[in-house]
């Protein structure tokens, strides 16, 4: 195990032990959380240790539960009580056994089954001026002292309490499909005959900072002329827990200085790469989850599987490119349009498996 995630209570009486903070969903399944709690008992004073895991959504910054303002609803939630022991455990993983050993007598294992229709960790970034944290999705690991699991009136304090955050996390599945197709042919006034824009990528999925080709087939039988093809990466964001909130953002705009004659045609390939580096400054962008202030990507595409509660995922995230030509009308005052002819087609983004984690 080459690291050892480990955080105590402020009166140091409970410490919360994991093995790793990233937990993969491999659609089917996803990996168990299992961890160890190090129980001191003499300064407990007849209450229970507890531990619980919790998806929850974050609407807001921690100030705004000052004035009595929830910032956060939970998705889904499971506790176990942990000291006094109860029941029967099952039997220990190996990462519990190495845990164990650094604990000594005093530690008490646990496991959480993460059920496969909850969403993975997303974030919404915040702009540079926005202080606490983000809104988003996140899993949170949390031991507590108390003398019931869950009583409303009774009040925990924050020493009587540790916890981690985690992620649920979804790599790129083993088969990728044939690359969509969108194309459109458009009359002008004053001509008979039309501009034919076809669009495509190879395949329907890329992984977070990989080159996309994208290629374009142009027919012009007008007189007209394309002066400009114009490439665009749109990330949508659904919100759906505290409202129906969906938006789109822009994450790349390209344009490039094709001129394609009346009555001619072009047959080339763009090469794209949309980074949330490029995106920073970009308020409500939707990026994968993070643990504290690292290095994260643009949110992942969210996968629906059939049968799965949309209204549970919290946020939904998707993707599409869009080709424009910039058409000229023609002679010396002949303007420019941005939208006279255009298509999209879809982009899947996602995160490569991995090498140690197995092929589904």
């Amino acid at each position: 195990m080459a690291k050892v995630y480990k955080k105590t209570s402020g009166n140091e009486s409970i410490a919360l032990y994991l093995g790793k903070r990233d937990f993969v969903d491999h659609v089917e399944s996803v990996d168990i959380v299992d961890g160890v709690i190090k129980v001191d008992p003499a300064e407990l004073e007849g209450r229970k240790v507890w531990v619980y895991l919790a998806c929850a959504f974050r609407y807001g910054s921690d100030d705004l539960d000052v004035i009595g303002l929830s910032f956060r609803k939970d998705i889904w939630v499971k506790r176990i009580q942990i000291y006094p022991v109860v029941g029967t455990n099952p039997a220990n993983t190996p990462m519990q056994e190495a845990l164990l050993k650094k604990c000594g007598d005093q530690g008490h294992p646990f496991t959480f089954t993460i059920d496969t229709n909850l969403p993975c960790s997303v974030g919404l970034q915040p702009a540079p001026e926005d202080a606490g944290k983000s809104c988003g999705v996140d899993y949170e690991v949390k031991a507590y002292i108390a003398n019931e699991a869950d009583d409303p009136d009774e009040k925990i304090s924050k020493k009587d309490t540790c916890r981690l955050i985690i992620r649920k996390i979804q790599f790129a599945p083993g088969k990728v499909g044939a690359g969509p197709k969108a194309d459109i042919s458009k009359n002008f006034m004053m001509s008979d005959k039309p501009v034919h824009l076809e669009a495509s990528i190879e395949k329907e999925l890329y992984f977070h900072g990989d080159p996309i080709p994208v290629n374009v087939k142009i027919n012009n039988e007008t007189t007209k002329v394309v002066k400009k093809i114009k490439i665009t990466v749109e990330q949508t964001t659904e919100v759906l827990l505290y409202q129906s909130d969906k938006y789109s953002k822009t994450v790349l705009t390209e344009e490039f200085a094709e001129e394609i004659k009346g009555e001619s045609t072009l047959e080339k390939t763009f090469t794209v790469i949309p980074l949330l580096s490029n995106n920073k400054e970009k308020r409500g962008l939707a990026v994968d989850g993070r643990l504290k202030d690292e290095d994260t990507n643009l949110a992942s595409t969210t996968i629906i599987r059939p049968g799965m509660d949309k209204g549970m995922q919290g946020i939904m995230v998707s993707y599409k490119i869009k080709v424009n030509l910039l058409v000229s009308s023609g002679g010396l005052l002949g303007g420019l349009t941005a939208s006279d002819v255009g298509v999209e087609v879809p982009l899947v983004l996602m995160s490569p498996k991995p090498a140690d984690v197995p092929v589904e």
